[in-house]
């Protein structure tokens, strides 16, 4: 009976260590860098982080790696640039799978079977194409200054692509671009030239202030040692003057003490002096009030004696006073009817003279015009003859008054500088004929007739006077 119960457990623990590893054999999980693909009668499933109980001969599954790929892009062809130029361009892509069950999917469908190397070949055929598109369009300066700028591009580029493997582009990095031709090389040498240069630039400019502070250094020690030598100098000035101060206060101290004490003996020798006089100015005081007292006495007298006299006048002058006024009155008035009656009488006269004086003065005037009224007769009878005649007899006139001014000239000083013709008395005279043979061409100027034409047309008039008064003689 207990051998067939222990055989029984034996059995049962038997058969669970079976069911056990049956059931372990069964159940697989997904690490969290992988992704199970199961697949069976259940339908394709993604399992990712987690396990899953695969039932033998109905389903299976297969792991589907979730890691990031690193592989280099490094076309075998030379790239051509914007600008024509060849250049080899090597990079570094960094791919994974996405984390979403479609692209999961779509991933296993396309890379559950080949190799790592397989895979990563495929991609880089893509990644390849693309790249040399991104490369025709843009210049060598660009591909070497921005690499960044090439790898936004292309993870652009690429993930329509990518994306449709259910990839993802994680990163793309440019490692090194070459050329054949040096262009990169020689790209970058006006850069060293101007860094060279700026080196150069910065160079001079340190030893150049380095050579100004130094100077500035050199002068303000110099500036620093003759101010002290000023300062010195200035110190021993002011301690020679202090002691000459010291000195002369001394002196005027002294000076001073002998004044006072000089001062005190003569306020000594004047105090008796000054008391006499003090009294006796007293004494004075006194004698000039008692001369006022008597003074104004002899006032109050004369007051008294003035007022008597006063109305002494009053009552004997007064009457006499008043009948003179009436008698300078009656004067006056006499006077005053005489001069009116004369001033009557001499109105009257210069009435009669001024009438008189202005029948003179018209008919004075009357003749005046009539004379001018003769003379513009005349004047209108004038022949060339007598404006000639007329001309040349007011032209010493005209001669005079131009040479006025010399009249009135006090004093002529003449100097001789050795050429007897330059100076002398008869260039006085002969600036006096300069001036009176100007008097032609001023009466030209101011006439505009021609004293030439009119001189040559005095002798036919002349002739024909002569002929008409021949006949008359006759």
């Amino acid at each position: 009976m207990t051998n067939d119960v222990v055989l029984m457990v034996g059995l049962g623990i038997l058969g669970l260590i079976l069911v056990l590893g049956l059931l372990a054999r069964m159940y697989r999980k997904a690490g969290p860098n992988e992704a199970l693909i199961v697949y069976g009668f259940r339908g394709p499933r993604v399992i990712k982080g987690h396990g899953t109980v695969i039932f033998p001969m109905v389903e299976n599954c297969r792991e589907l790696s979730l890691e990031l790929m690193s592989f280099d892009v490094a076309p075998q062809q030379d790239l051509y640039t914007k600008q024509g130029v060849a250049v080899t361009v090597e990079a570094v892509a960094q791919i994974k799978v996405r984390s979403d069950q479609a692209s999961i999917l779509t991933a296993a469908e396309q890379f559950l079977t080949k190799t790592p190397i397989q895979r990563e070949g495929l991609i880089r055929l893509v990644m390849e194409g693309h790249l040399r598109g991104i490369i025709g369009q843009l210049t060598v300066e660009q591909i070497v200054k921005e690499p960044e700028m090439v790898g936004e591009r292309m993870r652009a580029t690429c993930a329509e692509d990518i994306s449709k493997m259910g990839l993802e582009v994680v990163s793309f990095t440019i490692k090194e671009v070459r050329d054949k031709n040096e262009y990169i090389s020689n790209m970058g040498r006006p850069d060293v030239a101007r860094i060279r240069r700026d080196a150069e630039m910065a160079t001079a400019d340190a030893e150049r202030d380095t050579a100004i502070k130094r100077a500035t250094a050199l002068r303000e020690s110099a500036v620093a040692k003759a101010q002290a030598d000023q300062e010195r100098v200035i110190a021993e000035t002011a301690s020679a003057t202090r002691q000459a101060e010291a000195q002369r206060d001394f002196e005027i101290k002294k000076a001073e003490y002998a004044e006072q004490s000089r001062r005190q003996e003569a306020t000594a020798d004047k105090a008796y002096e000054l008391q006499t006089n003090i009294m006796l100015q007293q004494v004075t005081a006194e004698q000039v009030k008692v001369q006022q007292v008597e003074k104004e006495g002899q006032i109050k007298v004369q007051e008294a004696e003035i007022l008597r006299h006063e109305k002494e006048l009053i009552a004997t002058v007064l009457k006499g006073a008043e009948i003179e006024r009436q008698r300078i009155e009656n004067m006056a008035a006499a006077e005053k009817n005489r001069l009116t009656a004369e001033a009557e009488g001499r109105a009257a006269a210069i009435q009669t003279q001024g009438e008189a004086e202005a029948r003179i003065i018209f008919q004075k005037g009357e003749a005046e015009a009539k004379a001018m009224s003769v003379k513009a007769e005349a004047y209108q009878e004038w022949n060339q003859a007598a404006v000639v005649d007329k001309l040349l007899t007011n032209m010493a006139e005209v001669v005079r008054a131009m040479a006025e001014p010399l009249s009135k000239v006090d004093k002529i000083t003449i100097v001789s500088t050795g050429n007897d013709d330059a100076a002398g008395a008869h260039k006085i005279t002969g600036d006096m004929t300069r001036i009176a043979a100007q008097v032609p061409a001023l009466f030209e100027a101011l006439s505009g007739m021609d004293i030439k034409q009119l001189m040559a047309n005095v002798m036919p008039i002349k002739t024909k006077k002569e002929s008409a008064d021949e006949p008359e003689k006759k």
